[in-house]
């Protein structure tokens, strides 16, 4: 890992911490935020999940599948549990606290992670980055037939992490509703 992209790295979970607490203080969640937060941010671990199961890190560049309709799911998987957690938080600051965390730290992390791909993979990431949107997902009927999936990959990028880590939040979020 390059000391810039671990640099931001530790930064990023260093602000996590206390943003996750101000967070935390600042929902106002209700039964049906939970629930609507919890379909929001479903569907950033089901890509996640997909991403996760298909990605073979440090062999072989990633461009089928969901790498195929954007070239950084897991971040936009990421963003969309942020998504659902701010829904079900209830809260606007919540909202705004997780939009401007995501927009300071995502685009340095993500062009630091290609200049390493490039590096690494030279013209044919080259190519593949000219053809698939670096965020914002171009989905495409012939690029999301070609997925496949795979429990070990799934299990050896550890993103059944993600999925508890998400649980955890929704329970604190829970919490906060009963007791205030």
């Amino acid at each position: 890992m390059s000391a810039t992209k671990h640099s931001l790295a530790r930064w990023r979970v260093r602000a996590g911490y206390p943003l996750a607490l101000a967070c935390l203080w600042l929902s106002q969640p209700t039964p049906q935020t939970l629930r609507l937060g919890f379909l929001v941010g479903l569907f950033g671990l089901l890509l996640r999940a997909a991403a996760a199961g298909h990605l073979r890190k440090h062999e072989a560049l990633a461009t089928t599948g969901p790498y195929a309709c954007t070239r950084n799911p897991l971040y936009l998987g990421s963003a969309m549990l942020a998504a659902g957690f701010a829904v079900a938080a209830a809260s606007v600051w919540v909202a705004v606290l997780l939009a401007c965390y995501l927009a300071l730290f995502y685009p340095a992390v993500m062009r630091q992670e290609e200049q390493e791909l490039r590096q690494h993979y030279g013209e044919q990431f080259d190519a593949y980055a000219a053809r698939v949107p670096r965020f914002w997902p171009r989905l495409r009927l012939a690029e999301v037939r070609n997925w496949s999936f795979s429990w070990r990959n799934y299990l050896r990028n550890r993103e059944y992490e993600t999925a508890v880590g998400f649980a955890i939040a929704l329970y604190l979020l829970w919490l906060r509703y009963q007791f205030g």
